[in-house]
């Protein structure tokens, strides 16, 4: 009997050692789970190894492909990269293939002759007055080849679309005898209709899509609540339809203030823009005068694209050719 509290101590003795062990384990198991639980993916994807990235093999068809994307590169941004160094250039002589000198000075001189300083303020009159007549006098017209059965509809926007499809020059001088017996060459009014003719097709084709992807049921909801319908047109439907209003309105300006062959028929002697100034300084000014002016033509066009680039890209002008 005298045994039995030692053995009793030792059986303790190992369970406490058994006890002890199990908790370390669970311990150890329980740091780990923890860790595991907080790592995030982000860490989790920094710890693993990056997997190599494989490099494509150079077939006949990837380098036919590069090739016209170099080619194309060069036809659309060579003439640019060709206006830039002759707007810089003081002097410049075949075979040099870059300018022998550089100067600033006929972006001064283009400044001192009246009638360049004149062409330009006029193309900044005549873009936005075109760009809000056309707005006024076409967006009602897409809204209603956009949500109503309009009599004629695909052949009207055929139509539209036609007009931009071959040279303008014959549907001008046709208009220029119109013009003549209305009394209109020569006017400020006469240029802004020749003008308008280049911007109906974007002020029509482009909002017309937009409306029309606009849900009926989000103006029935507005409708449901006690929403007016023009309270319902200036709240839900323009808002949407906004963007490629928006596209439409710059791609409009740009017509307009690119626009030369109308207004040379139309507005000259009386009204010449920018792009109808060109026809004189390529022929009667130095290569550097046609350069800085022909820069400063494109500047407009290069920034509203930019600025409309995300409404662009997201495809509001895709949209626009898409309507049926």
């Amino acid at each position: 009997m005298g045994d039995v509290p030692v053995e009793l101590r030792r059986a303790e003795r190992l369970v406490s050692t058994v006890t002890t062990g199990a908790e370390a384990t669970g311990a150890e198991a329980t740091g780990a789970t923890a860790t595991g639980a907080t790592a995030t993916p982000a860490t989790q994807a920094r710890r693993a190894p990056a997997p190599a990235r494989r490099r494509r093999p150079l077939t006949p068809g990837r380098a036919a492909v590069g090739l016209g994307m170099l080619v194309l590169a060069i036809f659309i941004f060579g003439p640019l990269l060709w206006l830039m160094l002759w707007a810089f250039a003081g002097v410049w002589h075949y075979p040099s293939l870059l300018p022998q000198s550089w100067s600033l000075s006929w972006w001064r001189e283009i400044f001192h002759y009246p009638q360049l300083v004149r062409s330009v303020g006029l193309s900044f009159t005549f873009a936005p007055i075109v760009t809000l007549v056309s707005a006024v006098v076409c967006l009602p017209a897409a809204y209603a080849i956009a949500r109503f059965p309009v009599p004629g509809r695909r052949t009207l926007l055929v139509v539209l679309f036609a007009s931009n499809a071959f040279p303008k020059i014959g549907l001008y001088i046709t208009i220029a005898g119109l013009f003549y017996a209305l009394h209109l060459m020569g006017t400020f009014f006469g240029v802004v209709l020749i003008q308008l003719l280049g911007t109906v097709v974007f002020m029509t084709w482009i909002p017309a899509a937009s409306f029309a992807s606009i849900p009926r049921a989000l103006e029935d909801a507005a409708r449901d609540v006690g929403a007016s319908r023009l309270r319902v047109f200036f709240t839900v439907t323009l808002p949407l339809a906004a963007p490629g209003i928006f596209v439409a309105m710059v791609l409009a300006f740009l017509a307009s203030f690119d626009e030369a062959q109308g207004t040379f028929l139309v507005g000259v002697p009386n009204y010449i823009t920018m792009p109808v100034q060109m026809y004189s300084l390529v022929s009667d000014y130095p290569p550097q005068a046609a350069a800085v002016f022909a820069v400063l033509l494109s500047i407009p066009s290069v920034a509203l694209m930019l600025l409309v680039r995300k409404h662009v890209l997201g495809g509001a002008l895709a949209r626009g050719f898409e309507l049926r």
